[in-house]
Order: structure tokens, then sequence, then C-alpha cells
């Protein structure tokens, strides 16, 4: 058979020829509000392939992305650092693959000058405005589907006199060990892990060569009269082999509609920003919203590989973190059905993908299906995510889709993960280990597991040795949103079923895993049921699901808002502050504030009308964790006493959260 993207190259490269060398059209001035320009500092020059300490912007689900150079670049101005690839791990295919020279007609390089050069972002965009002595240059990055990005340049003659002008493009590559392709309009760059990233310019080219990693690509002479535009479109595409083409426009098809794909591109993400900035907020949280907006979508990948449906990484910036995880994809989703329920209801599936017979949802799963993590599930969050997408769209035909599966899963934690078949769940694992178990908590490696044991349940099935509150209030208000969605699907016997179990299973985590004498939600040890009595944000989790009484939330909210251990100059972190172990600097999850735990907090407290508590703990977290309010990346978590940003970079579920905080429901 022949090879797809042979076949593939030569039908572009056909139908290209037949593009318009020069448009004089001008591109549409964005809609987007300018107080949302560079609400993000998307500033990097990449100075080795997987240096991801800073990363910038890509849209649709693409598996690739940009950043650009800093505002005062000379050197790069013109280009767009990278592109980013994210197939299995991020790497930087080039410092800048195709950055701009224009030259005189001696073809002597026309420097940009500095001082009258603009590079920002808008929200779905990345702008360049550099000017010559005769010229000025306006570029433009967007993305128009699920694989391509494409660059508009409009160069302008601003002088009194007819300018004749070369245009090149030059690239500094990392990557060396490619299948290297030339054509009449672009050229393909074929990859070991056969990916490929392939080009088409709409004007006729001179030549193109790469050689000793450098680019060089040159157009034909151009003639610009005085006060005339040219635009030239450049597109990208990083595709796989197993990419099914019928989903994807060709890029000559791109190259024809670039105008009318700019509109789609503005109106899409003005319509995302109007949803996601209510009129009763500030600027400082509408600006902190298109911030949150922006980092989910840079961090979308739609389906590839072992992935079957589109889905959200915890952070495109952290090499560890490409996949998609359970219970960040349920909480991304509850925020991202606010402006996309598309997406919103593609994250939920793509973890229900894997889902074994037996019930189980992988903890993690990737590009590369041979490496998803079976060891361990996370906590259960999904009907919750299922009928919060509900609540917003109405869809009982997504109901009826995942209620089997919401089911089963629920189901598989009482069968694997109940020791001692009491009713009451512990965190475990599949193959025995603690560590497995401990990322099934998703709170990895807190305090109140430093001493627990792991025993077997079966040959598949581990458990802790202690029953955890949080789990259980899960579980309980899974019960409940199992009630509400059977209900909605009309299967009353098993709605009213889950609503009998859900109030049996609150009155017995109220009384069990209260401790009456420090007034605190605590594990406790299976046997002899001894409590774990570190104090830490599972112990508000019964007020997040609305399970404790009165009483018990008025006790719960003191010690939440005492400056000495929960009310920290970012609030609610990990571990009571006062604790002996508690260290934000080397403790994961043994002090930092991490804003999902943040937000179910603050929720505990609006539950309980406690809006007062709730505002200022809310403002506290975006005044004092660093960069919230300015332009720096959205962290994994913050140090509550410092306030400084910790771990990963444009974090997911920080962002995801940061919303839902806003909301104020």
């Amino acid at each position: 058979m022949p090879d797809l993207f042979s076949l593939r190259n030569a039908f572009y490269w056909f139908l290209v020829l037949a593009i318009p060398m020069v448009s004089c059209k001008k591109m549409q001035e964005t809609t987007s509000e300018p107080e949302f320009q560079n609400v993000l500092d998307l500033s990097v020059i990449p100075q080795d392939p997987y240096d991801l300490d800073g990363f910038g912007f890509s849209d649709l689900g693409a598996w690739h992305g940009f950043a650009q150079p800093p505002p005062d670049s000379t050197k790069y101005a013109g280009g767009f650092s990278g592109p980013l690839l994210m197939k299995t791990y991020g790497r930087w295919m080039a410092k800048s693959l195709c950055r701009l020279e224009i030259m005189d007609k001696n073809q002597r390089i026309i420097p940009f000058e500095p001082s009258k050069s603009r590079i920002y972002s808008l929200p779905g965009r990345l702008v360049q405005e550099l000017e010559t002595d005769k010229l000025r240059i306006k570029l433009i990055l967007i993305f128009v589907d699920e694989r391509t990005s494409l660059q508009s340049t409009e160069i302008q003659n601003i002088s009194k006199e007819d300018q004749s002008i070369f245009l090149s493009w030059n690239g500094e590559l990392f990557e060396r060990n490619i299948d290297f392709q030339t054509s009449t309009h672009g050229f393909s760059l074929q990859l070991p892990d056969s990916s490929l990233l392939e080009t088409a310019f709409s004007i006729p080219l001179k030549s193109v060569v790469l050689k000793d990693s450098i680019l060089d690509v040159l157009a034909e002479k151009t003639e610009l009269k005085k006060g005339e535009n040219m635009r030239i479109e450049f597109a990208i595409r990083y595709a796989f082999h197993n990419d099914d083409e019928k989903n994807l426009n060709t890029l000559y098809d791109l190259l024809q509609k670039t105008e009318l794909l700019d509109q789609q591109n503005q109106k899409r993400w003005n319509n995302y920003i109007t949803k996601v900035c209510a009129k009763n907020m500030t600027q400082e949280e509408k600006h902190l919203s298109v911030k949150c907006l922006q980092t989910l979508m840079t961090n979308w990948r739609s389906p590839a590989g072992g992935l079957q449906h589109h889905g959200i990484f915890p952070s495109a910036a952290y090499q560890g973190f490409y996949g998609f995880w359970s219970w960040d994809s349920w909480k991304h989703s509850v925020a991202v059905v606010q402006f996309d329920p598309f997406l919103a209801k593609e994250g939920i599936r793509s973890m229900f993908d894997y889902q074994n017979k037996a019930g189980m949802v992988a903890d993690c799963i990737y590009f590369d299906s041979t490496e998803n993590n079976w060891r361990d599930t996370k906590a259960p969050l999904a009907a919750w995510s299922v009928y919060e997408v509900f609540k917003a769209t109405k869809d009982t035909a997504f109901v009826r889709e995942m209620l089997p599966k919401l089911i089963q899963y629920h189901q598989w934690w009482y069968s694997d993960r109940d020791h001692d078949q009491n009713g009451l769940c512990e965190y475990g694992s599949t193959d025995g280990t603690l560590i497995a178990a401990k990322w099934e908590s998703g709170m990895d490696n807190a305090v109140r597991f430093d001493e627990t044991k792991i025993l077997k349940n079966s040959e598949t099935a581990w458990s802790f040795d202690q029953e955890s509150v949080d789990l259980n209030a899960y579980l309980q208000k899974e019960k409940e949103y199992l009630s509400k969605l059977c209900s909605i699907n009309r299967k009353n016997e098993m709605a009213e079923k889950f609503h009998d179990d859900a109030k049996e299973l609150a009155d017995r985590i109220c009384a069990y895993f209260w401790h009456p004498e420090k007034q605190w939600f605590f594990d406790r040890k299976l046997n002899h049921g001894d409590f774990l009595d570190d104090f830490g944000p599972e112990g508000w989790t019964p007020l997040w699901t609305a399970i404790a009484s009165e009483q018990q939330a008025a006790s719960l909210v003191k010690i939440m808002c005492d400056t000495s251990r929960f009310n920290t100059k970012v609030p609610l972190p990990t571990l009571d502050a006062g604790h002996t172990k508690f260290n934000p600097l080397k403790g994961y999850w043994r002090g930092p504030v991490w804003l999902d735990q943040a937000y179910f907090g603050i929720k505990a407290l609006r539950n309980y009308g406690y809006e007062e508590e709730a505002d200022q703990l809310t403002q506290k977290i975006f005044q004092n964790a660093e960069g919230l309010l300015e332009n720096a990346p959205i962290r994994e978590n913050y140090h509550p006493i410092s306030g400084k940003g910790l771990n990963a970079n444009h974090f997911s579920w920080s962002a995801a959260h940061l919303m839902m905080m806003m909301e104020k429901e």
C-alpha cells in the first residue's frame, strides 16, 4: 500500500500551486477586549528540546503549540517559538521553525525596528506588530483544527515608493534524525516516532534548504506598490499515522478560506469569554477567568493514539503530565461545561473508554495505551461531574450513556475496596503496593498515610488498613448523584435505592468519622478504630458533600478560619500549619495549598451559609497566591505562608477550580 503521507503530500503540492501569490485583503482586527492582552506571559525562547520552564499557546486539541519571543527580542522577532510537540512527552522541534526575514532587492536583510515592535497575545491568538523603515508587518498565529495552526503575515508598504522585496523564513531546529522533504510550496519533516510535521505556504517558493539543522526558505521576489498590502498564509500540521483523514481538512482547503477561519476563531473565543466573564465580576476576576480559560484550552488534546476522546492534560509544561488523569478530568469537566459542553462531555468519556469488566477506571491513560496506569484509580468524583454537566446542558442522552458506567464504577469500590465488607471503603491498589494506594487517594504523601499498611482483599485488590473519611463522603455523594441521574433516566426503583443508601451512609459518616473532642472528621484504623488525628482537608469533605450537622460545621469552620492553622496567607493548606510535619516546600501534600481542596473548603462554607468567610478566603487566594492577578502562569499548588507558586506551571485543575470559586453559587 502506498505511504499515506507521501500520497497526501503529493496531492497538497499539486493543489497548492493554484493558490494566489498575493492577497490585498486586510486581516480583520480582533474583537477581543483590549484588557485581555497578555493576561498570560507566553514568552520564551527554548534553550534545549526539553526546556519546559516556559510554554505558551495551543488550541482546539492540537498536539503542537507555540510561544512568543520576549517583547524586546531583536533576534527572534518575526517568528514564533517552537513548535512544541506533545505526542508522548514535550519536546521543542525548534527555537523558531520559520522566522520571517525581509530583504531588499539586493537580498540584504531589512532589520525590524525594536522601538516600534509590539509582541503580545490575545485570547486564542499570538500577535506580532513589527516595522522597518518602509514596511509595516503584522503576524497572527491561530489554530484552525485539531492538528493545524495557521500563521498569517500582512505586509504594508508605508513608504512613498514602490518596493521590491524578497521574503524568507529561517529556523533553528533541535531535531536532527528526520526525513526532510521539500516541494514548490513547503516542506515536511518525518520524525523517528512516525509523526509528521508538514507545511504549506500560500506563495511560490524559490528554495527550501535544511543544512546542519538550519532551515532556509526563500520566496520569489515580490513587487509591493506604495500603500499596498500583501498577505501570506503559512500552515503547519502535526499529525500521526493513525489519524483518520476524513476528519481533517487538507492544508490546501484551509489556505483557501483563511479569512473565514480567522473570523470563526474570533467568534469562538469571544463566545468563551462572554460565558466565563460574568457581569458582576471585577476586572481582576475577569482577567483571572480568561487566564484560566487559556490555560485549559492550551492543555486540551484531541483524540490520538490510545486517547479515543478529547481531554485535557494536567499541564503541557511538565513532562510527567502528558496524559489524562481520572479525577483531574472529572474536575476539569465541571469547569469546562461553562463554556464548552462538548469538551466537558468528552473529558468524562475519555476515562471510561478503558473501564474494565469489573468496573474499575484507570488512574491515567496515555497516547501509548500500554502505559496506562492500572495500579490504582482515583477518588470517585465521576457522578458529580456527569451531574454538573447535565445541570448545564440538560442532555438526557449523555446521562443515559454514562449511567450504567457510573453505577458499575460505584459498585466496584464496594467489591474491591471494602476489606471487612462493612460498607465503609478504603483506598488501595491492584498490585499490593503502598505507593499505588497512596496515589489512589490523590493525596500521594499525605501525613495521614505515614503509618498505613496494605491488606489483601483478593488476587487483584488490596486496601489500606484505614477507612478514609473523604473517600466515603465522596461515595455518599455519588449515591445522591446516582439517585438523581437514575430519576432523570426514569429508573425510579434504582433512584430510590441510591437515595436511601445515601441517607444511611451520611448518618454513618457523621457519627463514625467525627472526633467529638477534637471537633474534626478523621480517618480511622480498621479493627480497633483508632482515629488518625492529623488535621487535613479530608476533614471538611463532609461539609462539601453537605452531610455534616450544623453543629459539626460550626466547629469545623472555627478551625478552618483560625489564622494559626488553615487561614494562612494563602488559605486552606493540605495540612494544619501548626503540625510538626508541615513542610510546604518539601512536602507535596504536606502543606501546600492545592486549589481543588481549597475550592471544596470554600464551597463547604457556602453550603452552610458562611458566605462572608467564604468570600474572605477566596479573596485571600486571589490576592496572595503568587501571580494569579498578574500575567504569571497558574501553578499546581502554592506555599500557604509565602504565597509562592510551586511545582508545575499552567496547571489545569487549578484553573478549573479558580473558575468554580468565581461562580459563587
